[in-house]
């Protein structure tokens, strides 16, 4: 009775509006007053949640995120994947795929690359001549691609909750986050062509050359990230502190964007973006062991199995409860309280714990651009100054597209398990 209790009162807080994080911990508080659990046992599971080497890595690649919008690295990467695409049909919106696509190397968050980039791209969509709902609806859609190729903070949650190796998962989202880029760009194309989007000149092969060189500081880093991790030559969290380091010293002997006068204002937006998921962290790390004492994943399993053992109908149902808990509900959040669960019933099943991991993940991120809580929504549509409806129109094709993706890589395993077994 009181997790009955628990939960209704953390979907009552939810919809009233109260952020996620406090709809978490307040239920737990009630629950611990109704089961006559001393108060510092929520606080002992809150900080037991926090106390994971692993978990450092967000703080880290947050601030990377924010030095390289400030020191001018994202700049560069825009300019560079323009050079290459601009004079095709919808250019720039093919370059802000392709900058998000680079951009996941680095950030590993879907609200970073929307902030960051969107807030270049999206007014320079808008004066080349692009709706501007389109603009946001790219700019949104394509950030999704940065939880799913590494380095990927909600892939970082999932190994920390559950044990996974987070570089077997970094590596399984490589091709999924590239198969989405990709995905968008050819419907990006047919959009532009079909409502004569604008498109920029030619570059010439010298002047793509140039603008290589401009931007080799800031692609060189999503190369020192990434081969590091592979290469085991140091950990996610390790990575997180060498970027910083690399977009400290790019951006200020290099691009010379950054001054010491922007560093208060760069750490303490980072700040605030880490302490909000630290905080949403430990409150679910009490709300899902809550949930393990009350045997509710095992009840969960139970129910699923009881509907049918069928490995692809299991599948199914899963995507079905994630996407609509991916519209309500922030991805780590979802994560933290529902991941651990619904593994069990996975893997009762065969399907892959890494595989499942991916599926889960890429499942949430197209939450992130649905209404009525997808945080990238929220932010390109403020960025573009549009109601939600418009955005939530000009998004609708990318969201089917997404899903479409997301189905392919549910049913087709090897899309995630073939890369980590070849390298690892």
């Amino acid at each position: 009775m009181n997790v009955v209790i628990m939960f209704s009162s953390f979907l009552a807080l939810l919809a009233f509006g109260v952020p996620i994080a406090f709809c978490l911990g307040l239920s737990c508080v009630l629950y611990a007053f109704l089961a006559d659990i001393p108060m510092i046992f929520l606080a002992q599971k809150m900080y037991g949640g926090l106390n994971s080497f692993t978990l450092l890595c967000i703080p880290g690649f947050i601030l990377a995120g924010e030095l390289m919008n400030s020191g001018g690295l994202s700049d560069r990467i825009i300019r560079f994947c323009n050079s290459f695409v601009g004079h095709i049909r919808g250019g720039l919106a093919q370059a802000n795929i392709i900058a998000s696509m680079v951009f996941a190397g680095i950030s590993g968050t879907a609200l970073a690359d929307t902030a960051s980039l969107g807030a270049i791209l999206i007014p320079a969509m808008k004066k080349e001549g692009y709706d501007v709902p389109f603009s946001c609806a790219v700019t949104a859609s394509s950030s999704t691609i940065g939880p799913i190729i590494p380095p990927s903070t909600p892939m970082v949650i999932v190994g920390t909750l559950t044990g996974l190796s987070v570089g077997r998962m970094f590596m399984a989202g490589v091709l999924p986050g590239i198969l989405l880029g990709v995905g968008q760009m050819i419907l990006t194309y047919y959009l532009s062509t079909k409502r004569d989007y604008p498109k920029s000149g030619k570059y010439t092969w010298r002047e793509r050359w140039n603008e290589f060189r401009y931007a080799f500081w800031a692609l060189l880093m999503t190369f020192i990230i990434l081969y590091g991790i592979i290469g085991g030559i140091f950990s996610p969290t390790e990575a997180s502190i060498v970027a910083c380091l690399y977009a400290l010293l790019v951006g200020i002997f290099v691009y010379r964007g950054l001054h010491a006068g922007n560093l208060p204002r760069i750490f303490i937006n980072a700040a605030i973006t880490t302490t909000g998921i630290m905080v949403l962290v430990g409150f679910a790390n009490c709300f899902a062991y809550i949930m393990m004492s009350e045997r509710v994943p095992r009840m969960i399993t139970d129910l699923f199995l009881s509907m049918t053992e069928n490995k692809y109908l299991i599948i199914l149902l899963i995507n079905i409860l994630l996407l609509f808990v991916g519209t309500f509900m922030e991805t780590i959040a979802a994560l933290l309280t529902l991941f651990p669960t619904l593994l069990m019933v996975a893997t009762s099943v065969g399907i892959d714990p890494i595989h499942f991991g991916v599926m889960a993940v890429l499942n949430l991120v197209i939450g992130l651009t649905t209404p009525p809580v997808g945080v990238c929504m929220f932010v390109a549509a403020s960025i573009g100054r549009i109601s939600l409806s418009e955005f939530t129109r000009a998004n609708l094709p990318y969201l089917l597209l997404n899903v479409g993706i997301l189905m392919l890589v549910s049913y087709l395993p090897f899309l995630t398990l073939w890369l980590p077994g070849l390298v690892m």
